[in-house]
């Protein structure tokens, strides 16, 4: 049943391998003696793809909430003894995962040898049920969706740019502007070309002009650090560059919106004492001045 869902779930016998560290070849063969067994096929096999019959698509529900159960039990079990222990697969954006993120993990790793620690970074979304994942990080305003989240912490969005564009162009002394300024789009911000500003309760609003985006906040960023135009980027990616003055903060008597930092997880499974021992760890990190 693990292969089966492997398989579907990577959408060949080779990516499902990989994921669980069998070869192709025994992969197959785990789901030839089910098919044997179930006296059906679950899979449309061609040279170039597989993909799920109907039965299978049928199956797979039920097959994923056995599996949940049993994985459960074995938590359970593992849970009665005295450390921490079994696997954690989580998902998180690329950049915020290779950095700070993954800082954060290390000395919760160190504290918990017998954890096994599956990161999934990507700046797509990810779908935690299907993927079979326990918990996802992200940034930003969250999606309507069934997923409980619980927040981390606060993530400030700095609007800064390099010295010498600054030199060059200006420095802009109010939000409108901006119009006239080469800004650089973070193409995962709700609301692309306007940025939202407040000063003493009142709200300015900028309209932006850019040639320039990317779904990449780091992207961004070396951007700006390029000289190419004003980025706003959230506070962990420009930090080290603004302390350093590779970038300078611009309008800083204006405050701008504050991204959530947030740990989500599926609300029909069982929050085994590992993953709700991570959270907990990552809320005292991040909460940190």
């Amino acid at each position: 049943m693990r292969a089966f869902l492997a398989v579907a779930q990577e959408g060949s016998f080779t990516g499902a391998g990989r994921r669980l560290g069998l070869s192709t070849k025994l992969v197959s063969k785990y789901v030839q003696a089910l098919e044997a067994q179930l006296q059906t096929r679950l899979f449309h096999r061609t040279t170039r793809s597989v993909s799920l019959t109907d039965v299978g698509t049928a199956y797979i529900e039920r097959c994923r909430q056995i599996l949940e159960q049993i994985d459960e039990l074995d938590a359970l079990v593992r849970e009665k003894q005295t450390s921490l222990a079994g696997p954690i697969r989580l998902t998180a954006p690329t950049g915020f995962g290779s950095t700070r993120l993954t800082q954060a993990l290390i000395p919760f790793l160190r504290e918990h040898g017998d954890i096994e620690l599956d990161m999934k970074l990507t700046d797509n979304r990810v779908a935690l049920v299907e993927e079979g994942l326990d918990l996802a990080i992200r940034i930003g305003a969250l999606r309507d969706s069934t997923l409980i989240a619980r927040k981390l912490s606060d993530m400030p969005l700095i609007v800064c740019a390099s010295p010498d564009y600054l030199n060059q162009h200006g420095r802009p002394q109010d939000p409108r502007a901006l119009s006239t300024h080469n800004c650089l789009v973070d193409g995962n911000q709700a609301e692309l070309f306007v940025w939202r500003f407040w000063r003493n309760g009142q709200e300015h609003v900028a309209r932006l002009n850019g040639a320039v985006r990317a779904n990449s906040p780091a992207a961004v960023a070396q951007m700006a650090i390029g000289g190419l135009g004003i980025a706003r980027s959230p506070k962990y990616v420009v930090e080290a560059a603004l302390e350093d003055g590779r970038l300078e903060r611009v309008l800083p008597g204006y405050e701008t919106d504050v991204f959530g930092l947030y740990a989500l997880y599926p609300p029909n499974r069982h929050l085994t004492r590992r993953v709700r021992a991570l959270i907990d760890h990552l809320a005292t990190e991040f909460g940190k001045p």
